[in-house]
């Protein structure tokens, strides 16, 4: 039987008889016995046996999740490449692509088979630290700096409520209001520490005070929520974070509690109920939507400018929150929303979930971007004057890629909650 050369490497037959059928050489291939079993699943199965890890094996290279991942548009990834490679004998545990994912739940969105990277990765990673893997300098940074002080950035726990000071309003502390408040305000880490966090904290601190809202804040008795640290693997540090602050809510009596970021919207809402602390949990522009008719009256003065806004993953994909953002954005007089090309249900990551907030140098060798790069680029395309966002993640994530894009002077990054704060104009800010 003659043979002919398809490409470099390929060697096929020319045509080929089965059953009284001519086949030509492109077709006849798939006649042959071909051996499928000639690997090792031991590397496969070590992920497949860990509790979460079970649907990497349900993956069949459909490939549908590549085109989706965040991280494969500036980089090589995907869950059908990570599944590729275990069959070949790469394991998990011992690879960079481990450390890669952000958790971002697009995958998941498109699979057929339900491959689950959200339960996945951080199983993978909870075995490799227990296994005593090698792990990025940075992250093993955080989970000291958030055992010891209870924040990740390693900030002195006694300073948590200091930018209370500056923000031109009274903002209770639970302690120091002994009664019953509506809200309890959950202000989260980067709010509470980081410079551009505390704008945002300040702002919707004076936009519940113009409300007169009944809230507090814990202050120094707030510690990290915890759910990055979960998703990055140290399962153990998560469960000793959420039980001290399960401990602390139950010393005081509130109807909800409001949250500043989507991660802790996600713990609050998915993972403490798991260890006994279940909440009545709204993000802050849920809780504000409630209000929309007061704060169209409070808001008085145009914010003249086109704004497009950033999807967070656990806000919107985890959760199914998409439209109150976008109610408050079009509430705010003067402001025009426009929508980048990737938005809502297939909205890009910022790059900074799953423990991502901490892993850029270590992603940078891995990539060709930074994944807040590419969406302040994104963001840039629509023409827009400002990216507005609400998590406190990506204040700090986006005012970085706007000076490492160049995107300086034709873009600037506001929370939501500032936007509406300078709307609403209030004459005192401390």
């Amino acid at each position: 039987m003659a043979y002919g050369r398809q490409g470099p490497g390929i060697r096929e037959k020319e045509h080929a008889t089965v059953e009284g059928v001519d086949l030509p050489g492109q077709w006849n291939r798939m006649f042959e016995p071909r051996v499928i079993t000639d690997y090792d699943p031991g590397t496969l199965d070590e992920i497949t046996a860990l509790p979460g890890g079970e649907s990497l094996g349900w993956c069949y290279q459909c490939a549908k999740c590549v085109g989706v991942c965040p991280v494969d548009i500036v980089g090589d990834y995907g869950p059908r490449k990570i599944h590729r490679d275990t069959l070949r004998g790469a394991s998990l545990l011992d690879s960079p692509n481990l450390w890669l994912c952000t958790t971002c739940a697009n995958c998941f969105r498109v699979c057929p088979k339900e491959v689950d990277m959200i339960r996945i990765m951080p199983a993978a990673r909870e075995a490799a630290i227990n296994a005593g893997k090698e792990i990025p300098p940075e992250l093993q940074k955080v989970f000291e700096a958030a055992d010891r002080y209870g924040n990740p950035m390693g900030e002195n726990p006694r300073k948590r409520a200091d930018w209370i000071k500056q923000a031109g309003v009274p903002v209770p502390i639970m302690a120091q209001v002994k009664r019953p408040v509506d809200v309890l305000w959950y202000v989260g880490s980067y709010p509470s520490y980081h410079p551009r966090g505390m704008d945002a904290a300040r702002a919707l601190a004076r936009i519940l005070h113009a409300l007169g809202v009944d809230f507090a804040i814990l202050g120094t008795e707030e510690k990290e929520d915890g759910d990055s640290i979960r998703l990055a693997g140290e399962k153990g540090l998560f469960e000793k974070l959420a039980e001290a602050n399960i401990k602390t809510f139950a010393r005081y009596t509130f109807n909800r509690l409001v949250v500043s970021g989507p991660h802790e919207f996600n713990a609050f809402k998915n993972e403490y109920p798991k260890l006994g602390g279940e909440y009545r949990v709204q993000h802050y522009t849920q809780f504000l939507v409630e209000h929309l008719e007061r704060l169209r009256a409070l808001m008085t003065h145009p914010v003249d400018r086109v704004v497009t806004y950033h999807d967070p993953c656990y806000l919107s994909r985890h959760n199914g929150e998409y439209d109150a953002p976008r109610t408050l954005l079009r509430a705010i007089p003067g402001v025009t929303l426009v929508e980048m090309a990737r938005s809502r249900e297939n909205g890009y990551c910022c790059g900074g979930g799953g423990g991502g907030m901490w892993l850029d140098s270590f992603s940078r060798d891995h990539t060709t971007m930074r994944l807040s790069d590419k969406r302040v680029t994104e963001a840039a395309e629509t023409g827009a004057r400002t990216l507005s966002i609400c998590c406190p993640y990506e204040v700090s994530r986006f005012e970085d890629a706007v000076k490492s894009t160049g995107s300086g002077g034709r873009l600037d990054v506001q929370d939501i909650a500032e936007l509406i704060d300078g709307s609403i104009g209030m004459p005192d800010r401390g």
